[in-house]
């Protein structure tokens, strides 16, 4: 595996006519992030993982301050899967540029996620534009749990660039709760409520796929998952084909963003 600091570098020493799979992230490395970068390996001649966390993207200070890291376990991770290059840029090598036009997310797409966490995706859709002009990948991969981030980055992208995304399936414990970063930061008691919560949600989805007309028990659904130590931030049933609320039996989705003691989850069914 090859280490690249400096985007400049990568692009003088990476052949980018060759087939390229792109993985970005932000490390804190998981199951999730592995099979991203096991997809990339099946159907690229190369991968790239790149390792950035992007400050624009954190709507809260603490956040940013509390997110997890790990170099030395991601290394070994990415070593084990004989990544061909690993990119660790900084954060002026990513934002080089002080007149970058301003992204702005369209009204009708302010809407869970987007409506509670003010900035967030202007940040993400912010580092995947630098990202994509500046390295110009053949395939990015990117992971189904995060499933509105995909949608946006699928718009913003349309017409702009040549990179096709692959969306990879959600990747879930024994138990069902997806894989995510912040899980380490759960307690064993809090993190069993994660569970718990996931295994509601599916639960629910199962009834909707038997018995549409139950999509009105979402309240009894909300006051199921809300207790002392679970503050729901949204609960929501939309069309996973453009996100919007005219759904039936075959295209809705099951989307859930919720707080246990502050570390803030989200989940999809």
């Amino acid at each position: 595996m090859i280490i690249f600091k400096s985007i400049k570098v990568l692009n003088n020493n990476v052949n980018f006519n060759n087939n390229i799979g792109f993985v970005p992230t932000m490390g804190a490395l998981h199951e999730g992030h592995i099979s991203l970068i096991k997809a990339s390996k099946r159907k690229c001649q190369k991968t790239i993982v790149s390792i950035f966390i992007n400050k624009p993207q954190f709507n809260k200070k603490k956040d940013f301050k509390n997110y997890p890291r790990n170099i030395n376990k991601d290394l070994k991770i990415l070593r084990k899967l004989k990544v061909d290059y690993l990119l660790m840029p900084n954060e002026k090598d990513i934002y080089s540029s002080n007149k970058q036009k301003k992204i702005k997310i369209n009204k009708k797409d302010l809407i869970m996620c987007a409506k509670f966490r003010s900035g967030h995706f202007e940040g993400v859709l912010a580092v995947i534009n630098q990202f994509l002009i500046k390295i110009k990948p053949s395939v990015m991969f990117l992971g189904k749990k995060d499933f509105q981030q995909i949608y946006l980055i699928k718009k913003f992208i349309s017409g702009k660039f040549k990179t096709k995304i692959v969306q990879c399936k959600t990747i879930r414990n024994k138990n069902g709760l997806p894989y995510s970063s912040r899980n380490v930061l759960l307690s064993k008691k809090n993190f069993q409520t994660a569970v718990n919560v996931s295994q509601i949600i599916k639960k629910f989805y199962s009834t909707l796929k038997l018995n549409f007309k139950k999509t009105k028990d979402i309240y009894l659904i909300k006051n199921k998952i809300i207790n002392k130590n679970v503050k729901l931030e949204y609960l929501e049933i939309r069309n996973k084909l453009n996100l919007s609320k005219k759904i039936n039996k075959k295209n809705f989705k099951i989307f859930i963003a919720y707080y246990i003691n502050g570390i803030r989850l989200i989940d999809n069914y």
